[in-house]
């Protein structure tokens, strides 16, 4: 017997050390520079050969990736490369947020990283995969092991924003599953789909978890519909698992390096010559108790450094308080810190009305004086901005897109919907806005809830326009947000959302805050 161990990693996101960044020198359960070193003792360790992948999102979302691409000079993404280089893996899927800053920066940050690129379904507009080869097939103590990789379908968020070409061309993870898959079954013994994508359904009774529109995760689809695939890996929604879905062994390993992925699969040579599975399963081991990788430490330690010189930067002071303590009651009751944002956001625009989140839990506002740090930790997308042409009838339907962020509990308490708890965090999907007066009131039917709706006053009618200011995930859909799209939009900025911040602070010395307490959330049954 023979037994293949396959190791994976997903959605770290630049977090190579064990932080947040919300406070300088954290130690938390998690990081790259944890992950190194359960990948390294479960290469050494393994009772037979070993297949190590990462499935995405390594490029973008930290404060530390953030600085290599928008911060150091040239925008090299060496350094982060080569960190990341200090790990053997056999394959690198793409992720989505690979081409938060364009297709060039990618290319780059591949050509500098040791890692083949395995992409079947993002094309050029000659049918070949635009980076990397379709799959790879490894030969280890006899046993022939074919890896393919698939990406998200939320990559063609990017193609409204001109950070993915219009000679981009994508396939849908089945359909392609579907062509390559029983091609791999007759020229491999195991076959390894590596999808940076995640699950629409229940993994137990199949029933759907969201929306299937955009097809962002089609995961359960995968599995029900394509035959052949011995060992499924997963990403993207940030998610914990380790299960077996029509008896296919699946890991989804968290995210930021909090666990690594490792698949098992027992086989016993054939009769052919080749090798047929008897036995798989799937795990995930934590990372929270590993020491630091030391050559992951050599190669970070200077840059890391330098990133904490740069959020510790003052920018600005503030008169009065833009902190929070609750991310959730600042969801329903209105911040100087959330007005703040707005009013960058408006300014930078010449916006009638604002939307924005506040994208998780960690972060708590603006700390005096103002610092990269805050801006970083508080607003965490290198996401730009959009200026769409709505009507009254588009954004009452984004509000109450927004109001089904709430519900209310068995003690007719307002609480968060657990749709957006699991089975991924999504508290990004939830706005707030500003230039508007409006009302949610938790207690009507969901399509009902924006019971008060005023603009300068007066009620607004459908068939008003105005000019509305939002990210540009949001404002091309983004979330489900139908009533939004990309020809909508009528000017844009580019910058990143943390760089016009910035430089609106170093423009404003003292910054006033100030809330208008322009909406509220309320449970009041007529």
């Amino acid at each position: 017997m023979v037994t293949l161990t396959i190791l994976s990693t997903s959605d770290t996101h630049g977090f190579i050390f064990p932080t947040n960044y919300v406070k300088p020198r954290a130690n938390m359960p998690f990081g790259l520079i944890r992950a190194a070193t359960v990948l390294a003792k479960e290469q050494q360790s393994a009772p037979g050969p070993v297949i190590t992948i990462d499935d995405g999102d390594f490029l973008a979302g930290s404060p530390l990736a953030y600085y290599v691409a928008q911060v150091q000079p040239h925008s090299d993404p060496l350094p982060l490369a080569r960190i990341y280089n200090q790990i053997h893996y056999d394959a690198e899927i793409l992720g989505n947020h690979e081409f938060d800053y364009g297709t060039d920066y990618l290319e780059r940050a591949l050509a500098a990283s040791d890692r083949p690129v395995v992409n079947a379904n993002i094309l050029d507009s000659a049918g070949r995969p635009l980076f990397g080869q379709q799959y790879r097939i490894i030969e280890r103590a006899g046993i022939k092991i074919a890896i393919l990789g698939l990406t998200t379908r939320a990559v063609l968020q990017w193609k409204n924003h001109d950070n993915v070409n219009e000679e981009v061309h994508f396939h849908t993870a089945v359909s392609v599953a579907k062509e390559l898959v029983p091609r791999l079954k007759k020229i491999a013994d195991v076959v390894i789909v590596c999808y940076h994508g995640g699950f629409e359904r229940n993994l137990k009774t199949g029933k759907i978890i969201e929306s299937l529109s955009n097809g962002e995760n089609e995961a359960y689809q995968l599995l029900s519909e394509v035959k052949g695939i011995d060992a499924l890996i997963t990403g993207h929604q940030h998610r914990k698992i380790a299960t077996k879905v029509f008896n296919v062994p699946v890991t989804q390993p968290g995210y930021r390096g909090e666990a690594v992925g490792k698949i098992i699969i027992n086989l016993e040579p054939s009769r052919d010559g080749g090798y047929i599975i008897t036995d798989r399963g799937a795990h995930l081991i934590e990372t929270k108790n590993a020491e630091f990788d030391r050559n992951v430490a050599i190669y970070s330690h200077q840059l890391d450094k330098k990133v904490d010189h740069w959020l510790a930067e003052p920018l600005a002071q503030i008169d009065g308080d833009l902190t929070f303590k609750s991310a959730q009651k600042a969801r329903m009751n209105e911040t100087a810190y959330t007005e703040f944002i707005q009013h960058v956001q408006m300014t930078t625009m010449g916006a009638d009305i604002s939307a924005t989140s506040l994208f998780n839990n960690e972060g708590h506002g603006f700390e005096n004086p103002i610092t990269m740090r805050n801006i970083m930790t508080n607003y965490v997308y290198p996401d730009g901005l959009a200026l769409e042409l709505v009507t009254g009838q588009e954004l009452k339907a984004a509000l109450e897109k927004a109001a089904t962020y709430f519900t209310l509990n068995l003690n007719d308490q307002i609480v968060v919907n657990p749709a957006f708890y699991s089975p991924k965090l999504r508290h990004y999907n939830y706005d707030m806005y500003e230039g508007i007066n409006y009302r949610i009131n938790v207690a009507k039917p969901v399509g009902h809830r924006i019971d008060k709706l005023l603009y300068k006053g007066k009620p607004v009618t459908d068939e008003q326009t105005f000019k509305l200011v939002l990210n540009r995930y949001r404002a091309g859909g983004g979330g489900h947000y139908d009533m939004f799209r990309a020809d909508k939009i009528i000017a844009e900025n580019k910058t990143p959302m943390s760089q016009l911040i910035a430089d609106y602070l170093r423009a404003h010395s003292v910054i006033k805050a100030t809330a208008d307490h322009n909406f509220e959330v309320v449970n009041e049954p007529e």
